[in-house]
């Protein structure tokens, strides 16, 4: 089995913490942020930002202590993942918060074995998003009012990515808690007895 150390922990830079969301509440935090940054900040129509992937996603959240200030969405595919829907609150906006969710959120997607990402930039922030190792890669296109470039980050396989020879407690673990036990690692506690009740 893989070291605990090396998987994922939830990123700490003074009082900024990121994570994937857990929970409702959680995944609320994070439809609030980017109703903040998308409906109101970019005035973008409810149906264009709720889209129909929100529940075939994982969200991560950034906290300033306890409150929810960023977040990002990320969606799986074949041989990529894709990253979208980046939001910093507006009086939140500062590099140590963009920089903590970007890294967390690459370091999930290669976590989990992808080493091709990619993404939908605006066309003001393709700047910013070079500093974390990414290209445009195609033509301007636009949709929701905004001009965007499809962008590609190329990462090198982590010795540790999860795979599915990984360790089967592993695999049934919280996203990104792959290195720390969970509730079913705990109920190894208890010997097996195989109960079915009145199931066939």
């Amino acid at each position: 089995m893989t070291k605990a150390s090396s998987y994922l922990p939830n990123s700490r830079r003074n009082d900024i913490s990121v994570k994937v969301a857990g929970s409702i509440e959680e995944m609320m935090q994070a439809f609030a942020i980017r109703s903040a940054v998308f409906m109101a900040d970019q005035n973008c129509p409810y149906a264009e930002e709720f889209d129909g992937n929100d529940f075939s996603a994982t969200h991560v959240v950034a906290y300033e202590g306890e409150e929810p200030v960023a977040c990002m969405r990320v969606r799986y595919f074949g041989d990529f993942a894709k990253l979208e829907r980046f939001a910093v609150r507006k009086e939140y906006r500062r590099m140590s918060i963009i920089n903590a969710v970007a890294n967390y959120s690459i370091k999930l997607c290669r976590q989990k074995g992808y080493t091709k990402l990619h993404a939908h930039a605006q066309k003001r922030l393709i700047k910013l998003w070079s500093r974390f190792g990414f290209e445009p890669s195609g033509d301007l296109f636009h949709f929701s009012d905004h001009e965007y470039v499809t962008i590609v980050g190329d990462f090198e396989r982590l010795d540790d990515a999860i795979s599915i020879a990984a360790d089967p407690m592993v695999l049934v673990r919280p996203e990104g808690k792959w290195g720390e036990p969970g509730v079913l690692d705990f109920s190894r506690e208890r010997s097996p007895t195989n109960p079915i009740g009145g199931a066939v």
